[in-house]
């Protein structure tokens, strides 16, 4: 009688908060319409830049390679990702109450999770796709076939949902009875955790090892891959030859540099080092800065998909002309 009274009390419990609260910046009205403003034009640029990114990928044949195919899909995952957190902060900049059910608090924390995981393993497949072009180029085009490409394209979206689907499950069975304040602008893992009546020291101790695993993991593949890549392009006798390595790799270089220097202070490094503003300028970084750097480091630093770009924005005013 009292295990099943303790149950149905504890089950209680765990269904007294209904919704959250995203505190996301508080400041005068007249400042949250000015940030709605900034963060609308930047969600916009970011849709604009990586769907062109996706667009000319998809019609101009000459990028329908392994490195532009999966430039297209990793532009693609990119609008997913921001899709996931700006369009309800942006809401809330013109709301006043700022609340988010229950289930779409912890919906929007499996996307957001999933699809940043995906941008790790698609940043490592990148990589290794470089990696195979620069040091094995007689072998490359033997290795990377189609069906080894649509393979590592498969395993870059699903990667993600599967690893975060776990982390979710865990941490919205823990009991939450109040306070249903989360001082960011998204549903992070780590304050709602901190929301929960009960310390669960096993949730927290699978997160920590799932991200540190995972973040550290993909940093170390990307290291060594452009390690052997350098080590190659030292070799090369032809100074052109070296300049193109150079050339096709900076892009890339250049985005894993921002997203994992935010990722790696924030999720790696001790926390206690991070007050909560610091915390939320940093998710901004790599959730909404990057994704709307990409497509100009793409597209500024490589001359094939500048051609390419320059070619369909042409075929369409000509379509608007006629």
């Amino acid at each position: 009688m009292s295990s099943r009274l303790i149950n149905v009390s504890s089950r209680e419990t765990t269904n007294s908060v209904s919704h959250f609260i995203l505190m996301g910046f508080p400041s005068s009205p007249k400042m949250q319409l000015l940030y709605f403003g900034l963060f609308s034009v930047a969600y916009t640029l970011t849709l604009m830049g990586n769907t062109a990114i996706v667009c000319a990928v998809r019609w101009d044949r000459r990028l329908h390679t392994p490195m532009y195919i999966l430039l297209g899909n990793f532009s693609l995952l990119e609008i997913c990702y921001v899709t996931t957190t700006v369009p309800k902060m942006l809401a809330n900049f013109l709301s006043t109450s700022k609340s988010i059910s229950f289930v779409g608090c912890f919906a929007q924390f499996y996307f957001f999770f999933s699809f940043g995981c995906d941008e790790g393993i698609y940043l490592c497949i990148m990589a290794f796709d470089r990696c195979l072009a620069i040091c094995r180029p007689l072998h490359y085009p033997r290795i990377m076939t189609r069906q080894l490409c649509t393979g590592l394209i498969i395993f870059g979206w699903l990667c993600g949902f599967i690893v975060s689907l776990i982390l979710v499950v865990l941490i919205s069975k823990l009991p939450y009875c109040g306070p249903n304040v989360i001082n960011h602008f998204l549903c992070d893992p780590v304050p709602l955790m901190m929301l929960s009546c009960s310390e669960d020291i096993t949730t927290q101790l699978i997160y920590s090892t799932v991200n540190h695993i995972f973040i550290i993991g993909s940093f170390l593949f990307i290291l060594c891959s452009y390690a052997l890549v350098i080590l190659a392009v030292v070799q090369m006798t032809s100074k052109a030859g070296k300049r193109k390595a150079f050339s096709t790799c900076a892009s890339h270089l250049a985005v894993v540099t921002l997203f994992y220097g935010s990722i790696l202070v924030m999720y790696v490094s001790p926390r206690s080092g991070h007050p909560v503003k610091m915390q939320k300028i940093i998710t901004l970084f790599y959730s909404v800065i990057t994704p709307l750097c990409n497509p100009l480091i793409y597209s500024l630093r490589n001359k094939d998909m500048k051609d390419a770009l320059v070619k369909i924005f042409r075929t369409r005013k000509d379509v608007h002309e006629i």
